[in-house]
């Protein structure tokens, strides 16, 4: 039995819950909106989407959505 691993897995498993240990800084995603999918990044507390909303109003629904998925987690 690797009992170095089962440490590590603890120590991952205590990581996962206190999630006020991650921060990002800088990501890309897709999201499936109802037409289409859509790239959103954020680099360094800037959001950006390529949806036609976001163009004309600097937020949208899909940045706002990953706002509320990663609240504490960002910035």
């Amino acid at each position: 039995m690797d009992y170095g691993m089962i440490g590590k897995i603890e120590k991952a498993k205590r990581y996962a819950k206190e999630k006020n240990r991650i921060h990002f800084n800088q990501f890309t995603v897709t999201m499936d909106g109802e037409n289409n999918a859509h790239t959103v990044t954020y680099d360094g507390a800037e959001w950006k989407c390529d949806c036609e909303f976001f163009h004309s109003r600097g937020r949208c629904s899909h940045t706002m959505a990953l706002e509320m998925i990663l609240e504490g987690m960002i910035g």
